[in-house]
């Protein structure tokens, strides 16, 4: 399901060298629009157990946070071969090009975890460490719904320090966070800040909705992307990946795709299979009291086989309330493929109830 209200987006990715062709590597999100080719990554944890923020340990300050987690980031550079499709937004074409992001290690057999947007379309990927060593990377796997990737770098064990997952459920507004990257390629940058809002929803590179992202202030830029946003125990709740601003540049209005997110899909991710995510097949946007108003229904899709239409107002879920389009994408995120969901809406006055099969998403909206 598609995010209804447009929020205008970039991702983080940093252009570094333009190619013979002339293109130039970036990334921009605006309306669910097609992803160019960018350069930026994102960090993960050392294990796929994730720690709620009440059992963390102490808060450290920013010098103790950069301390203990400063060396499982990571700036990733990415050459990329340019095109002639027109996709890029930035109005390149043909020639190779290289941009530059960041990401965190994962655990100590090299795995990386950046963001999608950062090695799409790469043809070599590069891993700086904090020591200032440079080793090759291969992709591992990558999710475009959202919007994360895992590399694999090639570095002895000893030069890698993994980094921890949060519970992002834990975090709370006004909580203090730290984000750690390589903005416009100044690498080992910290910046602080706070969580400004929770369960913003922001669109992936291949145009569905990433629900749950969390919004701060803390300063992120072009590449920062992929980055840790760090709690003040030093431990991972999210992965830097898109800024709201008018200019492109940072207005203390970034956004984080939360740990319970990358703790799930890194896992499928590293597990050597497909990324599935629950599919209803609608768009939609808050209806006028309550609940989740369907626009439009994907033909085929599971919504459109069950009978739901245009106009349709979804107000519960397996007989939990529907609030609004939000709550809808988070209650069909909580699913799996497969899944029989009972749907109630109403439609011309009446309340009606069917059962959906919820099918997988495709590889674009």
């Amino acid at each position: 399901m598609k995010r209804p209200v447009t929020i205008t987006v970039a991702a983080l990715a940093a252009a570094l060298a333009v190619g013979a062709g002339g293109g130039v590597a970036g990334y921009s999100l605006a309306d669910g629009g097609s992803p160019s080719a960018a350069g930026s990554t994102a960090n993960a944890s050392s294990t796929s157990t994730a720690q709620p923020a009440a059992a963390a340990a102490k808060k450290l300050t920013i010098n103790q946070i950069y301390e203990q987690a400063g060396p499982g980031v990571v700036e990733i550079t990415v050459t990329t071969s340019g095109g002639s499709s027109g996709t890029d937004p930035f109005g390149g074409g043909g020639g190779s090009a290289t941009a530059q992001g960041s990401g965190f290690v994962y655990d100590s057999s090299g795995h990386v975890v950046t963001n999608d947007h950062v090695v799409e379309g790469a043809t070599s990927i590069k891993v700086e460490l904090s020591n200032g060593k440079t080793y090759d990377a291969t992709l591992v796997g990558t999710d475009p719904s959202t919007d994360l990737a895992v590399i694999k770098v090639d570095a002895p064990a000893s030069q890698l320090h993994p980094l921890a997952l949060a519970s992002s459920s834990s975090v709370e507004v006004g909580d203090g966070v730290v984000a750690i990257g390589s903005p416009f390629g100044l690498s080992e940058t910290v910046t602080a800040g706070i969580v400004s809002a929770l369960n913003r929803q922001i669109d992936s590179p291949n145009g569905f909705t990433i629900p749950g992202a969390i919004q701060t202030d803390a300063a992120i830029n072009h590449g920062n992307s992929g980055g840790p946003l760090l709690d003040l125990s030093g431990k991972v709740i999210g992965v830097n990946a898109q800024i709201e601003s008018e200019s492109g540049d940072n207005a203390g209005v970034g956004f984080a795709i939360p740990s319970s997110t990358v703790k799930s899909v890194v896992a499928q991710i590293l597990s050597g299979g497909q990324v599935r995510h629950a599919y209803l097949g609608v768009s939609i946007g808050d209806a006028a009291g309550q609940g989740a108003e369907v626009q439009q229904v994907q033909s085929g899709s599971p919504a459109a086989n069950a009978g739901l239409e245009a106009g349709d107002v979804i107000t519960a879920l397996d007989g939990d309330s529907i609030q609004d389009a939000a709550s809808l994408t988070a209650a069909v995120g909580a699913h799996s493929s497969g899944d029989h969901v009972k749907v109630t809406y109403t439609r011309d006055g009446s309340t009606k109830t069917v059962t959906v099969t919820l099918g997988t998403r495709p590889s674009s909206s």
